[in-house]
């Protein structure tokens, strides 16, 4: 079975998700609640084992209380 390589992009999201979430305080079970989304998804998006679609992102943000951009800038 063929793999298709990881995107980069997809360890800038997890990075920033982690960091965003982490200097709230929040709890990776809190921020699935705010933004309606499985705890265990949210998890391995953070950990880069998991795609994240573009309307999930909106929702990540939006729970983060960030412009989706933010979830993408490389720091």
């Amino acid at each position: 079975m063929k793999t298709t390589p990881r995107s980069p992009l997809r360890d800038i999201v997890a990075r920033n998700m982690r960091r965003l979430r982490a200097e709230r305080g929040w709890s990776q079970e809190y921020l699935a609640n705010e933004c309606g989304l499985n705890r265990t998804y949210l998890s391995a998006v953070e950990r880069s084992e998991q795609n994240i679609s573009i309307d999930n992102l909106y929702r990540v943000a939006n729970g983060l209380g960030v412009e989706s951009w933010t979830l993408l800038k490389v720091d």
